[in-house]
């Protein structure tokens, strides 16, 4: 796999995902509890054996770097693998990344350093799991330009992606993004098939298309706005790879957590008793950092109560729950639930402090966040919505201990 370079693209903002990305780049948002959003890309590489890996950041990437070098330094250099964090090297120009193609022409320099054959281009903030292995022998064996990995969506959602049109060879004939009228698969008229953001370039046509583009007037640069249409228009050989899932279940898993509420929802994908997600296969592991911390403690039970449990619930280390009840919930590590509250349908990241008698209802809760005693959330979503970010699935999102003390106190 010497002559496949991976490249991730991590430097989104995450506007969408606000106040979560305040102080951090969508791809570091914790989730399921140990990990981060990356985490589940870079262990498709690593368990694909694609370990040349380039991660392009640009926006608010200190976190994002600091845990890429803290939990992905088992790279074996001596056998040329590697993973390198790119800030902006504004080699090319004075901007920004002003579109996915720009933040890849803008770091040619380091593509061409790596001299790969093939390059595999990968967006920093999905869920899923995928051998890109599959997708790369497919490539190969069509001698595609360009492969592009795709899944079946319902038509309802689909207009939020890039849309094909493909023959029976699964050619691309026709691509648009975000179309407000999908065209549908034949056959199937309540589904379409969607661009999963997975690209698979011959090294030499992606220079090409780059260095095309690039001096293009009018051009946005990105892949799905202007690269691919052009080259379907342009007779490329364009072709998409149908998903194949490895997290073998009925249902195939791929999932944007582009909004708060789409993120909480896959967090919750994850606790049931036979989850959507399986963090538990050992033949496709997710890795991230685990860190040295004692294990989760569960103190002060009254089963006539059921006060000190935690039930269908993902638990990280270092957690007490004590006297409380955990349901259905996401907790990171050294998270405390003290006596007599009770929380629900909640996701609560690292060192939150949950004070006595409170009760918490679909909930996401920030690092470090003290919950004082007897606070109340989620079960006035009007007056909360006073104070904190609600969602419009009723999801409040807590992002300070003073706003808490400004709700309590109804400053």
């Amino acid at each position: 796999m010497q002559k496949v370079l991976t490249i991730v693209l991590a430097g989104g903002m995450g506007e969408r995902l606000y106040p979560l990305t305040k102080e951090r780049a969508k791809p570091a948002v914790p989730f399921g509890g140990l990990y981060r959003i990356i985490d589940f890309t870079l262990s498709n590489c690593f368990n694909s054996h694609y370990r040349r890996i380039l991660v392009l950041t640009q926006y608010k990437s200190n976190s994002l770097a600091r845990h890429i070098s803290h939990s992905w330094n088992i790279m074996h250099t001596e056998l040329g693998e590697f993973i390198e964090v790119i800030p902006p090297q504004m080699r090319v120009n004075s901007n920004w990344y002003l579109g996915t193609a720009d933040a890849l022409y803008q770091n040619l320099y380091s593509i061409n350093q790596a001299d790969p054959e093939e390059v595999l281009i990968l967006s920093g903030d999905h869920i899923y799991k995928m051998n890109y292995q599959k997708m790369l022998r497919q490539h190969l064996e069509t001698e595609a330009d360009l492969t592009i990995g795709a899944i079946e969506t319902p038509v309802s959602d689909a207009s939020r992606f890039g849309v094909f049109e493909v023959d029976n060879s699964s050619r691309v004939l026709s691509f648009e993004e975000k179309p407000p009228q999908p065209r549908t698969i034949p056959g199937n008229p309540s589904a379409a098939l969607v661009s999963m953001g997975i690209y698979i370039f011959k090294a030499k046509v992606l220079k090409e298309v780059l260095e095309a583009d690039a001096f293009l007037p009018g051009s946005s640069h990105d892949f799905g706005k202007d690269v691919i249409p052009r080259m379907v228009e342009n007779q490329r050989t364009v072709y998409v790879f149908n998903f194949q899932d490895e997290n073998k279940k009925d249902a195939k898993y791929w999932r944007d957590v582009g909004t708060l509420d789409s993120y909480w929802e896959a967090n919750m994908d994850l606790v049931s008793v036979d989850p959507h997600f399986n963090l538990y296969d050992r033949k496709w592991p997710m890795r991230t950092h685990v860190p040295s911390l004692p294990p989760a403690k569960f103190v002060f039970a009254d089963p006539g109560v059921r006060f000190g449990a935690a039930v269908d619930s993902i638990v990280s280390p270092g957690c007490i729950v004590s006297g409380s009840l955990v349901d259905h919930c996401v907790l990171g590590p050294e998270v405390r639930i003290n006596s007599y509250s009770e929380v629900h349908e909640s996701i609560l990241f690292d060192r939150v402090v949950v004070g006595r008698k409170s009760r918490i209802r679909r909930a996401i809760i920030e690092k470090d966040v003290v919950v004082p005693e007897k606070t109340v959330l989620g079960y006035n979503l009007q007056e909360d919505a006073r104070y904190f970010r609600v969602t419009e699935g009723g999801i409040v999102v807590v992002e300070s201990t003073e706003k808490l003390l400004a709700h309590q106190q109804k400053i």
